[in-house]
This record gives C-alpha cells, structure tokens and sequence, in this order.
C-alpha cells in the first residue's frame, strides 16, 4: 500500500518547504526514540517522508508518480524504495540532514558531530539558578531597605580564575583530537551506518590538555563557599514576590556564565497596619463623646504620628483617607493612601453621672 507522505507529515502538497521543515521538527521532536513516549517506527516514517518531501528534486518526482514512486513502476522502475539511488546514498542508510534537527532534542545535532565546522569544543556550562527566601518589615516594603544575605553557592575559583588550571602547568593541543575537541568514528544507529562524532576522550572536548588541574577546584572551575550579597529591596515590594539578581547565582563550570539569584520576599505583619494594594488599612478607636460632638485624634501613621479631624456625629465603621500616606508604588511615582476605619467605643463601666447623663440623653432620644 502506497505510503501518502503529505499526511503523515500533516501538511497539504501545497505546502511550502518552510512549512514541511516546521511540521517535521514538530513531529520529530514528538515521537523521537529517546523521548519517554517515543515511537522509533512513527520516527522513521516521519524521516522517510521528509527525506522526500523536504527536497524539491525528490518532491517533484513523488509528486508526478504518486504511488509508483515507491513501487518503482515509473520510469523503467526505481528498484523500489529501498534501491531509489537519486537519494543520494539513501539505499546505503539514512542521510540526514543534521541542520534541519538544530537543537530539538537539546543538541541532537552535535552529538552525531554536525555542528557547524564539525569542531564542536566542550561548551562552558552555564551555573544553575539559586532561590532563596529573604524576610523584611512591613516599614522596609513600604520604603525599600538594603540588606546583607549570606549563602552557600558554588563561586568561580580564584586560584585559577575558573579555567580549572593549575597555574603555571604545561598546556599541549590535544593530540588525540588535534585539538578539535572531537573524534570522529563509525556507528551503527537508527538510521543505518553512521559517521559520528563524539567528545574527544582524552581532553573532554576542549582541544587541549594541561599537566596539572587545579588544585583547590580539582579542574572543575568552581568552588563551595559561603558569599555575603548586599541586597537592595525596592521600594513598595509586596509578600511573595522576588528580586532577580542576575549572575548571582551558582558559578558556570569552566568559566562559564553564572546563573541568576531569585529572592523570594517575605513581609513580615504588622501589629497596626495591613496592606491593600498600595493602600494601607488601619483602625482608631474613639470615645462616644467624641464621635458626637467632634474633635481631633493622632492617628498611627506608617511615617509617624498625624492629627486626623472627627466631624461630629461620625459613626461607627466610618472610613477617612489621608492621602498620600499609603504604600511607596513600586517602580513608579508616588505612594497609596492610609484608609483609616473609626471604631466608636461603647462605654462598659460608668460611674454615676455617666450613666445619669446617658440615661437623660437617652429618654431625649425617645
């Protein structure tokens, strides 16, 4: 049954050379042997139909001879799929173009050796990212604070300034590679017969070898130790959120960039004030009298005391804004305001007179 190669690659014959290059990475990248659900026979149909389509010469031909391009029955036959030897050594094992995989399984590319020049050297690993928690005031979120965070990270080493060599060795090109940082060999794959190449053995793909590693990082480049890191916290910062300190993380290997430091921020509560947006919630409790005739308070503000005026007849759960006394808005202009809630304080204990006047005022109610 002859195989419709369009539709395995999920695009119509119309489609360009970009769009069958697209779908066949996307497929590729999905059923890949080494992936945890990959299917190596879907793999290799999906190949075959791109080593077809992905060419305009061979395209052309299975456009014109449909199904007999692959049962050989045009042109005095092709001998079948198998023995189609315009494939350019396709009958011999699979050719693949190493350029079109590009980095879909995370360099798949170089580790059959296509990369580029060939002369693929030992990359420098970038250091891993660090998280850690820092706790600040309420005040210190409001107005942003400088602190100092010490932590166990892997720095670069300072002795060999990263390299991981002892300073002062004999440094050779790799004689095994010529320092290419890779061998070439022959290996048997799942695409037939293969000439690949791997990291050089010898000097681990950097083309070169040294008579002594370093001594206090054993060659690795990288050192444990304990760092202190001032720390800015910008002004208006808010629980959970983090600070991005690039390069503060963990120390790449072999000089390697270093990753970055994620500081997740911890505010602390407030005994009086509680944070809304960039407004800050408050309660003032007053007396009764106070609340009827009116008159002035000093309301706990988050920059010191201020005189807040009651009017008159102000009621229980009341809300005054004084503005501008909020939360400094972060990266921005400005700040919140303070929304200050009135409690009225209902007397429990009277004396004699309290209640002779409260029971007068209350019969004038009536």
């Amino acid at each position: 049954m002859s195989k419709d190669y369009y539709k395995i690659l999920g695009v119509d014959k119309g489609a360009s050379q970009d769009d069958i290059k697209k779908a066949f990475r996307k497929l590729a990248h999905e059923y890949h042997p080494d992936k945890q659900h990959g299917n190596e026979e879907k793999f290799k149909e999906i190949n075959e139909a791109y080593q077809v389509l992905g060419d305009a010469g061979k395209r052309a031909k299975y456009d014109q001879f449909g199904s007999a391009f692959e049962h050989g029955q045009a042109g005095g036959g092709f001998g079948g799929f198998e023995g189609f030897r315009d494939f350019s050594g396709f009958a011999d094992g699979f050719n693949i173009n190493m350029d079109d995989l590009g980095d879909m399984f995370g360099g798949f590319g170089d580790m059959f050796g296509f990369g580029g020049n060939g002369q693929g050297r030992a990359r420098s690993r970038r250091g891993s990212d660090i998280e850690v928690s820092v706790a600040i005031d309420f005040k210190e979120a409001v107005f942003g604070a400088e602190k100092e965070i010490s932590l166990a990270k892997h720095a670069q080493c300072a002795h060999c300034h990263g390299n991981g060599i002892e300073p002062g060795a004999k440094i050779e090109t790799c004689k095994t590679c010529g320092g290419k940082g890779r061998v070439t060999k022959t290996q048997r794959t799942i695409f037939g017969q293969m000439q690949v190449q791997t990291t050089c053995p010898d000097c681990g793909g950097e083309g070169k070898t040294y008579s002594e590693k370093c001594k206090k990082c054993s060659g690795i480049g990288t050192v444990r130790e304990t760092v202190d890191i001032k720390v800015k916290i910008p002004a208006g910062i808010d629980d959970g959120q983090s600070i991005r300190l690039a390069g503060q993380g963990e120390a790449g290997a072999k000089g390697g960039q270093a990753g970055d430091l994620y500081l997740s921020v911890r505010v602390k509560k407030h005994e009086k004030f509680e944070r809304q947006g960039y407004d800050i919630l408050s309660k003032e409790h007053i007396g009764f009298g106070l609340a009827a005739l009116g008159g002035k308070i000093e309301a706990e503000t988050i920059d010191g005391p201020l005189t807040m005026k009651i009017p008159e007849g102000t009621q229980s759960g009341t809300v005054f804004k004084l503005k501008g006394k909020g939360v400094n808005k972060l990266n921005g202009y400005g700040r919140g305001d303070q929304l200050v809630e009135v409690i009225v304080k209902t007397p429990t204990k009277l004396s004699r007179k309290e209640r002779e006047y409260l029971e007068g005022l209350r019969d004038f109610e009536k």
